[in-house]
């Protein structure tokens, strides 16, 4: 592809960001990572309080690339089957089988919304996470191909009675954790509160410009991305060193204050991980209009990539998002850049 459509796609993908970031104020940087997730086509686990305003934020997106948005909400009853197929009775007094959220857009399924994922029980982490893998599932004795789906599923991080945490082998699967958090900024929090057009999401949404990007040519682009945006010898290297200091963060004078380094760490950064994270990288240099990858642009997803992969000692983990962020920034100023 020529330097020229690359800069075309660019340009469109800045005014999907300019576009979204008019809806749900103040969540530049969350925007900033949502798009690079949709070009790195990685599914995303959202973190945030309730109402800060994750469902408006993915359906302006969905407006923005087109597509099928479907959405469910994690309960402790929910079944697999449940994602699949509803049934009911008809006026006819007889049961009836309609496609459920995960069929109802067909191959057309663009963003996939699971609300309060761990409200649900491990059965039906199991059945999603297949179908993030596979991108397929079989139901009514036929294939079924979600090829353009991502997957966002956000926790309910404050209740704990009734939650099933997501284990580490499932965290692995979701290419990056984005908080979204309330804009600490006065005047945004005003307009939240009293500006009428933020209060009405339907019609808040419906100002998106529909269709800017083609959710169908999202995948071939994303290759062009990646075999386009260079990494040189030296940035792998540096890539690896980070991923050697998240498994052995002592060995490069990591510390984290209050905790016990020795054994703190069980499991550092996945394989998958690491890839998923110059995967990012490198759509953060396209976005940025570089071709090749610069530790800034590892350092723009560092966090979001790589924090929920890490597998503390189970007495640290209550403390782990804090935890996470202060040995990665500790990680970014210990291993030497290029």
């Amino acid at each position: 592809m020529s330097d020229a459509q690359l800069a075309d796609w660019r340009n469109h993908a800045l005014t999907l960001e300019s576009e979204v970031n008019k809806v749900v104020v103040g969540q530049h940087k969350p925007v900033r990572l949502i798009t690079t997730s949709i070009f790195a086509r990685g599914h995303v686990l959202l973190e945030g309080d309730v109402g800060v305003g994750k469902t408006t934020l993915l359906r302006a997106f969905t407006r923005g690339i087109g597509g099928g948005y479907q959405r469910i909400e994690g309960t402790i009853d929910l079944m697999p089957n449940d994602l699949v197929y509803h049934t009911y009775l008809g006026e006819d007094g007889k049961p009836h089988v309609s496609a459920g959220p995960l069929l109802m857009s067909g191959e057309n399924l663009s963003v996939f919304f699971f609300n309060e994922i761990n409200r649900a029980r491990p059965q039906v982490h199991s059945l999603l996470l297949r179908v993030m893998a596979e991108r397929s599932l079989s139901a009514f004795n036929s294939e079924h191909y979600f090829p353009h789906m991502i997957v966002f599923a956000d926790r309910n991080q404050v209740e704990k009675e009734e939650t099933f945490e997501i284990p580490s082998a499932a965290r692995d699967r979701f290419m990056m954790e984005i908080p979204i958090v309330v804009p600490n900024d006065d005047d945004i929090m005003e307009a939240l509160v009293f500006d009428t057009k933020f209060h009405n999401v339907d019609a808040l949404v419906d100002t998106v410009k529909p269709d800017i990007l083609q959710f169908d040519e999202l995948n071939a682009f994303s290759g062009i991305v990646q075999g386009s945006i260079e990494a040189s010898d030296t940035l792998k290297k540096y890539a690896l060193n980070l991923w050697k200091a998240t498994k052995a963060p002592l060995d490069y004078g990591v510390k984290v204050s209050g905790v016990d380094m020795n054994r703190l760490v069980l499991s550092g950064a996945s394989p998958r991980g690491m890839s998923m994270m110059l995967r990012a990288a490198r759509v953060n240099a396209w976005l940025n209009n570089r071709s090749a990858v610069l530790p800034d642009d590892i350092h723009a997803v560092f966090h979001s990539t790589i924090a929920h992969r890490l597998v503390f000692s189970p007495v640290y983990e209550m403390r782990r998002t804090e935890i996470a962020r202060e040995m990665l920034t500790g990680i970014i100023n210990a291993v030497a850049a290029p």
